[in-house]
């Protein structure tokens, strides 16, 4: 599993992140493991363009993207011939480190979302706090080993990554499904949906919603 934030991965050289825009990110990050480069704009028009290496990653990135209205820009030069472990872990990190740097200092921002998305006989709940305290509480349960060239076992690890890359608390709960191909892509849709709601902004907020005057 990763790290928490602030702490270095194994091999890690610390990329440096540039905002080309308040809400816009470029980041990459190089390990011994897996290269990677992102380009996130939360304000975008739901434009995925994703090469990870693994096709049905791919594909739930892209899902991820559209259904948030994110424009995701992805590519991944990761270790495959050992597994796709590091690639889809890595991924993670970035995302959330992304996600972190894009919403910045988080004023006027609503913070919270939900959803409750269905995918024919499968229904998926997830919930996003983006206070800045990181958890994840994950309640899926996979029938297959994998789906395409994705190991079911790495949904869990990409988003804890993200959810500590961020500083989000994330709860992502599959409330029926039978079809793992269709839980997952739920999973991706759902949280898209809910990250796209928590990062609007709210025209009565003036500052953080918090009590306590900061969401750091």
């Amino acid at each position: 599993m990763p790290e928490k934030p602030g702490k270095v991965k194994r091999g890690e050289n610390l990329l440096h992140m540039s905002g080309a825009g308040m809400r816009t990110v470029k980041t990459e990050r190089t390990t011994k493991e897996t290269k990677i480069s992102m380009e996130l704009n939360l304000d975008g028009q739901g434009s995925g363009d994703i090469s990870t290496g693994i096709g049905f990653f791919d594909h739930m990135l892209e899902g991820f993207a559209r259904h948030g209205f994110f424009d995701l820009k992805v590519r991944i030069d990761g270790d495959l011939q050992v597994d796709g472990h590091h690639s889809v872990e890595d991924c993670g990190i970035v995302l959330g480190q992304a996600i972190r740097e894009a919403v910045g200092d988080k004023k006027g921002m609503k913070r919270f979302g939900q959803c409750i998305l269905p995918m024919d006989e499968t229904l998926v709940l997830c919930a996003v706090d983006l206070g800045g305290r990181p958890w994840l509480n994950f309640d899926a349960k996979f029938t297959a080993e994998r789906v395409g060239y994705l190991e079911t076992e790495l949904i869990h690890e990409f988003f804890y990554a993200v959810s500590y890359g961020a500083g989000m608390n994330l709860h992502i709960k599959v409330l029926d499904g039978q079809n793992n191909h269709h839980m997952i892509e739920a999973m991706f849709k759902a949280f898209a949906r809910a990250l796209d709601e928590a990062t609007r902004p709210d025209e009565r907020l003036t500052d953080v919603l918090s009590t306590k005057g900061t969401l750091a």
